[in-house]
């Protein structure tokens, strides 16, 4: 079905993407997957390009459009083409918010030019070796010290952890536990005591550096408070629904992609003398996948369109995310199969999907705690 979400100036934004993954990326992105990381020059070239900071006010040097849908096409398209290693939407639509949203002035000038250009590259660390999903398990604490916060503890499974110029630091700034006395704090590069550790070595997604960071008696000067003191727990949860929202794009931008790819493969490829696509079993399998995908599709654009307009809820976007992301781990595993042998091979982009997407159903809140968002907001 044609898409209805979309304008020429939505398409055009398209190609644009497109040249830019075909010029700046794809030459380049296996040598990224060997080294683990990107290229800093990528990131400018991303800036150069008009690809970063889309939502950040011109008068800062950004795109001064609110519109969700160009982060949409971003998102798309970044995904069909496999690179998930440069990392723009966690920069533009995750980070972004907190930057635009709860900066001062002074912080504004302070950060998001260099935002824009990608000469700054940002990072938001809330996961903990003993915290994922449940932000009130944060250990790591900041304590007042006049005029700076003396910052201590630890996160893991940060991406652009390796790269960060700029990390935005969930931090405990009350000894209370629970949601209460959570701050946001500002970690730029080259603070005394601020440290990374591993480049984590994952399944998948090897381009993308996923760090664990490390504070210990990290100075940070009071004017990095991001956003209200004690209210990180708040300014946490109003920016989770468009974090679901990206990933939730990505995952049905990825189904639709390998049930592309498949179905072009099981008309190519014979066996017992005639094409896949001929045995009735395999029909059925792209029938019900191409299914699936249309009833998510016509869903996840109608988010996107309600998020534009600042109408779309909490509740939405966590059925947005908990469907599309098991949609793609179903997609990829059936695709992979359809693909026998070669599916296993890492050379086919089928398999590096499959590596590559996994994650999906587990960070930005995981299937479980998604069900739970849903399921309390209709029986409490």
């Amino acid at each position: 079905m044609k898409r209805q979400i979309f304008t020429a100036d939505h398409e055009a934004f398209r190609g644009t993407v497109r040249a830019f993954l075909a010029k700046e990326v794809a030459p380049h992105y296996e040598q990224w997957e060997r080294d683990g990381i990107v290229s800093r020059e990528a990131w400018r070239a991303a800036g150069r390009q008009g690809l970063l900071g889309l939502a950040v006010p011109e008068e800062y040097g950004g795109g001064g459009s609110a519109d969700f849908r160009y982060s949409a096409v971003l998102t798309e398209e970044f995904t069909r083409a496999g690179a998930a290693g440069l990392a723009v939407g966690l920069h533009n639509d995750i980070v972004g918010p907190y930057l635009t949203g709860l900066a001062t002035e002074e912080q504004k000038r302070r950060w998001l030019p260099g935002f824009c250009t990608g000469e700054i590259i940002t990072a938001v660390a809330m996961t903990e070796p003993g915290a994922g999903s449940d932000l009130q398990g944060i250990r790591t604490s900041a304590e007042d010290r006049g005029d700076h916060w003396l910052l201590n503890g630890s996160k893991t499974f940060i991406s652009n952890g390796i790269l960060a110029d700029l990390v935005v630091v969930v931090a405990r700034t009350t000894p209370e536990g629970g949601a209460k006395g959570l701050s946001l704090l500002v970690v730029e590069r080259g603070m005394a005591g601020f440290e990374r550790g591993r480049n984590l070595d994952k399944i998948g997604q090897k381009a993308q550096d996923t760090a664990e960071l490390f504070f210990h008696d990290v100075r940070v000067p009071k004017e990095n408070l991001l956003g209200e003191l004690h209210g990180g727990f708040v300014h946490l949860m109003t920016n989770l629904a468009q974090e679901r929202m990206n990933i939730a794009v990505a995952g049905i931008a990825a189904a639709e992609h390998l049930l592309e790819i498949t179905t072009a493969y099981v008309k190519e490829r014979e066996a017992f003398g005639r094409p896949l696509a001929k045995l009735q079993h395999v029909r059925f399998e792209v029938a019900e996948m191409a299914t699936e995908c249309a009833v998510t599709r016509a869903f996840l654009d109608h988010c996107i369109a309600e998020h534009t307009a600042g109408t779309l809820d909490a509740v939405h976007a966590s059925m947005a995310k908990w469907w599309a992301t098991e949609l793609q781990k179903r997609v990829a595993d059936r695709c992979l199969q359809l693909h026998g042998g070669y599916g296993y091979m890492s050379e086919y982009p089928v398999a590096k999907a499959y590596t590559d997407g996994r994650i999906q159903t587990i960070y930005g809140g995981t299937t479980e705690i998604m069900k739970e968002i849903i399921g309390r907001s209709l029986l409490s």
